[in-house]
């Protein structure tokens, strides 16, 4: 292609110069032609097609083509055809004799044809978009997965995240307590996407069935619930970027802390941070815009939405209860009994009618057992053999004073000792362990072995009273005998004072 010097000279020579096409072909060896182009255009125009280009052996195969790439619209994103795949298919299947250059042409130019185009948006002050994120973290020296909530406030740019270790409805209400009180108010309306944790079924007329806990969640603080298309992101992209955002910039390096709530301050932290920033295309910080979202957000309701999910089910025979693989604990008392469950993102509580009954730090394990061992302690009192095989009390760390009166009291008592080791540890459900620790470390020094003792030395130090024990009653305590003085020895004693 002749460079643009060539054609201002060209150009020049005719237009300023008086030179004719002829003499300027000649003078600079191009034919006439090009000459009289170079006069047409001030620059190369490149290469310009006047007709699509005819292609003969493809042309009856371009409806099978355009079947095929129809139906990949349906297809998983990763099992959809290549051209090469398409191309050996029209060979093997159709009787296709052209090359591979046309198919992977057409069917660049007609997946070109077909991608979405997007209209610019503006975004009213008080409007809000959420989802989740997953990124990398370690939390305690181990390393996991976090599951991060993201409410997005499009018309300031402003952004709230907190961490969680599942993707939970929970989670998910937690989430909004917490972006709530961060920005002081509640957006007017909010856009999803179709999450089950929100949408428990999308109706053929394109209306949401909210699922329960997601209903309560908007009675709650009254915003309006938007949804996007199902698998279109991009519907709302603001809060698809700041996930992109806070994964690449609040989690690299890969977070370090010793518990979520420490992450979480961190991850807040960053938020705050962020309001100083400018970004593209505003001549105002993310912050001072915030501002003008606040003044159209919803006030706060008197108290935070209640972020559990509820479970009925009746306690097991062995007085557990089963909440998301895990099996909880309650008194052995409640055997049988009908309870509810309230699954927090860190605690289980668990309720029989309107009594709470047990609270148990939240586990997100597979599986797994979480005991309170004071539940079985009135059991084991009557079932004194399953002592030393009760799995509640494995792991129990308790201090040495209680293993020392475990050990006297069995060498004086035997099996019944046991169980008063049983009755004492059944202090716990009443008084602290400090109390109950120093009370046993009291009557191990007094010598007096047994729960009666404790009990009176615990209910004194509460009282802030001298205790007024029996030792009577401690048979292996020494005995203490005084002896009847007679009146010779007593004049005896005086004799020897006078000389």
């Amino acid at each position: 292609m002749l460079k643009v010097e060539i054609y201002a000279r060209v150009r020049r020579a005719v237009y300023v110069e008086g030179m004719s096409c002829r003499e300027a072909a000649r003078a600079f060896n191009l034919h006439r032609e090009t000459v009289r182009k170079m006069l047409a255009f001030s620059a190369p125009p490149g290469y310009r097609q006047s007709e699509p280009r005819r292609r003969p052996k493809l042309g009856p195969f371009v409806g099978v083509i355009d079947a095929i790439l129809e139906q990949d619209e349906s297809a998983p994103r990763k099992q959809r055809h290549t051209a090469k795949r398409i191309f050996d298919r029209l060979r093997a299947e159709h009787g296709y004799s052209g090359g591979q250059t046309a198919v992977k042409d057409y069917v660049h130019r007609h997946r070109l044809r077909h991608r979405e185009m997007f209209v610019p948006l503006v975004h009213p002050p008080g409007d809000a978009q959420a989802d989740f994120g997953q990124a990398e973290v370690i939390i305690g020296g181990a390393q996991q997965t976090a599951h991060f909530f993201v409410v997005d406030l499009p018309h300031s740019d402003a952004g709230f995240v907190k961490a969680y270790p599942a993707e939970t409805t929970e989670a998910f209400c937690d989430g909004h307590n917490a972006a709530f009180a961060f920005f002081g108010g509640v957006p007017k309306s909010i856009l999803y996407d179709n999450t089950t944790l929100a949408v428990a079924s999308i109706l053929g007329d394109g209306r949401r069935q909210r699922t329960e806990a997601f209903s309560k969640l908007v009675s709650h603080y009254l915003f309006a619930d938007r949804f996007g298309r199902p698998a279109k992101g991009n519907d709302k992209g603001n809060v698809e970027g700041l996930v992109g955002f806070t994964r690449r910039n609040f989690f690299v390096p890969i977070p370090r802390f010793e518990s979520f709530d420490a992450l979480n301050a961190h991850l807040e932290a960053c938020c705050r941070e962020r309001l100083s920033t400018i970004v593209r295309g505003e001549t105002e910080t993310i912050g001072a815009r915030l501002e003008r979202d606040r003044a159209a957000l919803l006030p706060l309701p008197p108290a935070p939405f209640d972020a559990c999910e509820t479970w009925g089910t009746r306690v097991s025979s062995t007085s557990m209860v089963r909440y998301r693989t895990n099996d909880y604990s309650v008194p052995v008392r409640y055997g049988y009994r009908d309870v509810l469950i309230r699954g927090y993102v860190d605690e289980v509580v668990i309720s029989c009618e309107a009594e709470e009954i047990a609270r148990h730090r939240r586990s997100y394990e597979r599986e797994d057992f979480i005991f309170d061992p004071l539940h079985y302690l009135p059991l084991l009192e009557r079932k004194i053999g399953a002592l030393d095989q009760a799995a509640p009390l494995v792991g129990w760390e308790l201090p040495e004073e209680f293993a020392a009166l475990r050990r006297r009291l069995e060498a004086r008592l035997g099996k019944p000792g046991k169980r008063e080791y049983v009755q004492v540890l059944r202090l716990l459900e009443t008084f602290t362990m400090h109390d109950v620790r120093a009370a046993i470390a009291d009557a191990l020094a007094l010598g007096a072995i047994g729960f009666d003792a404790v009990k009176h030395l615990v209910l004194c130090r509460i009282d802030r009273r001298p205790p007024k024990l029996n030792l009577d009653v401690y048979p292996h305590l020494p005995s203490a005998h005084a002896a009847i003085t007679s009146a010779a020895s007593y004049m005896d004693l005086l004799a020897g004072a006078a000389r």
